[in-house]
């Protein structure tokens, strides 16, 4: 009678640990594999089946910290959705720079190899005549593009103060920081949504007052 309930644990246990094997999120898996490591711990005990016993002893403390790991990593990353990301934080993982007045950064056409932080001074992008100021983040546009081509020249307009960071960097701290990945999205999207309002307004100011278009569009 008393080896029918070991078994029946034994059975329980084997049932919990085929269960993991159809888990498609990893909490349910690890709170899965939890409850079929304590059980399996339980049986192997009872029953004297030392080796099974050592390897789900040692298993058991693995899942439990990548439980703990991937619940710290959705509070982080509910945290990030909801907050403002600061990039000073990152500054170690950038290369400083100074530049003189006029030092263009990039060009149209360049390739898009990284991003840059502006610390101090001012940087004119060209082709849209956009000023950025102390703080401003800028070139993520070609460092996130297909092909990686620059989409307006960068020029300094008096002394600059800036870090930059190549794209690999940047791809790390895309898994390593949640909070950086929202950063950069919402920036890409702020960065669209401007560029989109600026093109309806230049459209606008060349309708005539019926309707009818001032200039003809550029070939």
């Amino acid at each position: 009678m008393k080896w029918d309930w070991i078994q029946a644990i034994g059975y329980v246990g084997s049932l919990l640990m085929f269960l993991t094997f159809f888990m498609k999120t990893m909490i349910p898996l690890r709170m899965t594999a939890i409850a079929a490591n304590v059980v399996m711990i339980t049986y192997t005990a009872l029953a004297g089946v030392i080796p099974v016993l050592i390897l789900q002893s040692s298993l058991l403390p693995l899942n439990i910290v990548r439980f703990i790991q991937m619940k710290r990593l959705i509070t982080r990353v509910k945290a990030a959705a909801r907050g403002d990301f600061k990039i000073e934080p990152l500054l170690p993982f950038m290369k400083h720079e100074r530049h003189k007045d006029g030092d263009i950064l990039f060009s149209v056409g360049d390739r898009g190899d990284r991003m840059y932080f502006l610390q101090s001074g001012r940087v004119r992008l060209r082709e849209i005549d956009k000023l950025l100021r102390d703080g401003d983040v800028f070139g993520e546009i070609g460092l996130l593009s297909v092909d990686k081509e620059r989409t307006a020249t960068a020029v300094c307009e008096g002394d600059c103060d800036l870090y930059c960071v190549t794209q690999d960097v940047v791809f790390q701290l895309f898994y390593q920081k949640p909070e950086f990945s929202f950063f950069l999205v919402r920036l890409v999207t702020k960065r669209l949504l401007d560029n989109l309002e600026d093109a309806q307004f230049d459209a606008m100011a060349t309708m005539g007052p019926q309707g009818a278009t001032a200039k003809p569009a550029a070939k």
